[in-house]
């Protein structure tokens, strides 16, 4: 029997319209064959740091969506999303999507710009909340960083947009473009926190931010370009008031790996959803 042409495992970069660039991802469009011992086979296989699986639901555009990096299933992934997204506006056109994930509801919307494809997703409620000392000092350690590499007017905050994620802003740029840490130690604080990355971020100007994620849970030394942890640190901007409430952010991401990538998010008054867009190309 020829398997569903749907179960084909395409490969994508998100956050980058330059196959050399961005965060890459595997998707599956029709994954209703697949069970997760499968899912994590193709994952680990692929070796991305996350990989989309698509089965489609009732209604137009709806989608429950699984993803997987290769160690675990991860309950929402950003840049999966607009890879996955992207894929099927190129089978089915532009057009809205609705995505459900382990996380909640993600709304996806694609449009076509300057003959580009960008993808934006809304994020389900976020939330940010303080993070321990201790275990701030722990990630520090990890890290090989200390206190004073730390920006004071950007404090460490855990952010959740679907996932959690320990934000900590580093003092300057030689600081953020210097990561060498200990994989094992800070996997597994972050286990024990329930952490997806360690967002680390450094503010250029008002609106424009260098980001890293660091990401030993899934199995990846550093995520390229990382569009949950994108939402989140929208949402701890905004909630510190480091932000305005409505605002437009841009972040830099994966030029440190060779890998640039750049995703915009809005954060608007009225919604503390925060939406994360960005285009995305095929990959052979």
């Amino acid at each position: 029997m020829t398997e569903n042409p749907g179960s084909e495992i395409l490969h994508y970069t998100a956050f980058s319209a330059d196959p050399g660039g961005g965060n890459r991802a595997g998707v599956v469009l029709d994954a209703s064959g697949f069970d997760e011992r499968r899912m994590l086979a193709v994952a680990a296989d692929l070796g991305y740091s996350e990989s989309a699986f698509l089965t489609a639901r009732p209604g137009e555009g709806a989608y429950a969506i699984r993803y997987f990096s290769p160690k675990a299933e991860v309950s929402f992934c950003g840049h999966a999303t607009v890879a996955a997204a992207v894929a099927l506006a190129e089978r089915d056109g532009p057009g809205e999507l609705e995505f459900a994930t382990a996380a909640g509801p993600v709304p996806v919307s694609v449009v076509r710009e300057d003959g580009e494809l960008r993808a934006t997703l809304t994020s389900v409620e976020p939330y940010v909340e303080d993070a321990d000392p201790a275990d701030v000092a722990e990630a520090l350690a990890a890290l090989d960083w200390a206190a004073a590499d730390l920006d004071p007017a950007l404090p460490p905050r855990i952010a959740y947009a679907g996932a959690r994620h320990l934000v900590l802003a580093a003092a300057t740029r030689a600081r953020l473009a210097d990561l060498d840490y200990d994989f094992a130690r800070l996997e597994a604080l972050m286990r024990r926190l329930g952490l997806t990355t360690v967002q680390l971020v450094r503010r250029e100007s008002e609106h424009t931010f260098h980001v890293r994620d660091p990401f030993p849970v899934g199995g990846v030394v550093e995520d390229p370009a990382t569009g949950a942890a994108a939402a989140a640190f929208g949402a701890y901007a905004r909630e510190l008031g480091a932000v305005p409430s409505a605002a437009v952010l841009t972040l830099h991401q994966g030029a440190d790996m060779g890998r640039p990538g750049t995703l915009t998010v809005e954060l608007r008054d009225g919604d503390a959803r925060v939406r994360v867009s960005g285009t995305a190309a095929r990959i052979g």
